[in-house]
């Protein structure tokens, strides 16, 4: 389990059912994006399919909070890399970076923080995380030192892009 990759990357292209009369990707679109790239990493990498679980456990996550930071437009048919990585975790809550990129990422487009709570279906209630859940978490961990979000985005724009 040593050799799981920390950060998981995904390139995806911006359609036009997404787009605003500027050609630029709607701002709720963002979102639906990044969640998307999520899933579908959760799966390629890790082999945790969260709608598959959802059937057989009656457990998965629901997105406790979002923060979003819009740096760059993404434009239609523009191809963008979306990469994620888990920043800290507890017993039930998951706390997860996802940023869009251009293809050559070179310039930033977005970043997101999202929490995700782990939930019983059934009971309609928070559900703590599994040994192995915890123990994969562990291995993944990738925390980055902004503690804030404020202070995150703003390390972006400082860098040259």
């Amino acid at each position: 389990m040593n050799d799981l990759p920390k950060i998981l990357e995904s390139t995806t292209k911006i359609r036009f059912q997404d787009c605003d009369p500027f050609n630029h990707l709607n701002n709720a679109s963002y979102i639906n994006y990044l969640i998307n790239a999520r899933e579908d990493q959760l799966i390629k990498y890790y082999n945790i399919d969260i709608y598959k679980m959802a059937r057989e456990t009656a457990k998965s996550w629901v997105v406790g909070s979002n923060q979003i930071a819009y740096l760059k437009p993404a434009f239609l048919m523009e191809e963008v890399i979306i990469d994620s990585q888990l920043l800290e975790f507890n017993n039930s809550v998951l706390k997860v970076e996802l940023r869009m990129w251009n293809k050559a990422k070179t310039e930033i487009k977005a970043i997101m923080w999202s929490s995700f709570v782990h939930f019983n279906l059934l009971k309609q209630e928070r559900e703590t995380h599994s040994e192995s859940l915890m123990s994969l978490f562990n291995t993944v961990l990738n925390p980055i030192e902004s503690t804030t979000f404020e202070n995150r985005i703003s390390s972006f724009k400082k860098r040259k892009m």
